[in-house]
């Protein structure tokens, strides 16, 4: 079994839930995700993931309650998440999910189905672990090319292969076609950080990938647009500090997209229902 966290030099808290604290797009989905979920006290949840994923999210999950499982699907983020959560994070893949059919009351899944270039495979594996009534959720990249951010993005060279996508997303209306298509059955949809707050987190990456990965020397995978380990957060550590410090005015610049309640986030989510 896993060991918890060593605490570092700089706080109590594992540096995984210190970084956690300091964004703004991850957070939103937290919350989203958690309201579409309810309580799930007694339940048997799973959270799949792709990447992107240092056990945070995890630690928020399981805080919320519910008997929860882990699955990852890029193995290099396996010993982080587990060093930070005391417990097993199995490794599965677009094309196995290692649980056996009917396993779970909930099942979340994180940013995969943009890594894919077929769901197909993915969405049935969705269908089999969850029992009959269960809910599955889904969330990804808004596939809107056209959105002002998305083609900034483009034109400042922070492409879908920069985040390590195979595409840049899809709607909700896409996601309730391909969850259709399996046998699940679309409930409703949400989506979070809308245009300030992404324009945000462009800049965070954009600088992070482009510049100050490549003058702290860490080892960055390609898809890789964060610290996503202890070391890469080591090898920036001095700018992190200053974005720490201007982080509440940041915050405050992304409660601006409560103005824009009538567009659709750069992120989606979207419940569906595996019929009784």
């Amino acid at each position: 079994m896993p060991t918890a966290a060593p605490r570092t030099d700089e706080s109590a808290e594992p540096w995984q839930l210190r970084m956690f604290s300091k964004t703004l797009k991850k957070q939103q989905k937290l919350a989203l995700l958690l309201s579409q979920i309810g309580d799930v006290g007694g339940q048997r949840c799973l959270l799949v993931t792709n990447g992107d994923n240092n056990g945070a999210l995890n630690h928020h999950f399981r805080a919320h309650g519910g008997d929860w499982v882990w699955v990852e699907n890029e193995r290099a983020h396996i010993a982080e998440m587990e060093e930070l959560l005391g417990e097993t994070v199995l490794e599965g893949s677009p094309e196995r999910i290692p649980a056996p059919d009917g396993s779970f009351d909930v099942v979340v899944t994180i940013d995969v189905h943009e890594h894919l270039g077929d769901c197909r495979p993915f969405n049935r594996e969705l269908h089999r672990v969850v029992r009959p009534g269960g809910v599955v959720v889904v969330t990804t990249p808004n596939g809107d090319p056209w959105k002002p951010v998305t083609v900034l993005k483009h034109w400042v060279g922070m492409t879908k292969e920069h985040y390590g996508h195979e595409v840049i997303g899809y709607n909700a209306r896409q996601h309730g076609e391909m969850l259709s298509a399996v046998g699940l059955e679309p409930l409703d949809a949400g989506s979070y950080s809308k245009f300030f707050t992404e324009m945000i987190e462009l800049a965070i990456n954009f600088a992070y990938v482009k510049v100050l990965a490549r003058r702290g020397g860490a080892e960055v995978e390609q898809g890789t647009i964060a610290p996503s380990t202890a070391d890469q957060l080591a090898a920036v550590r001095k700018q992190y500090r200053m974005y720490a410090l201007v982080y509440p005015v940041l915050w405050t610049i992304s409660k601006l997209d409560l103005l824009l309640f009538f567009f659709t986030g750069y992120a989606v989510s979207v419940r569906s229902r595996r019929p009784s």
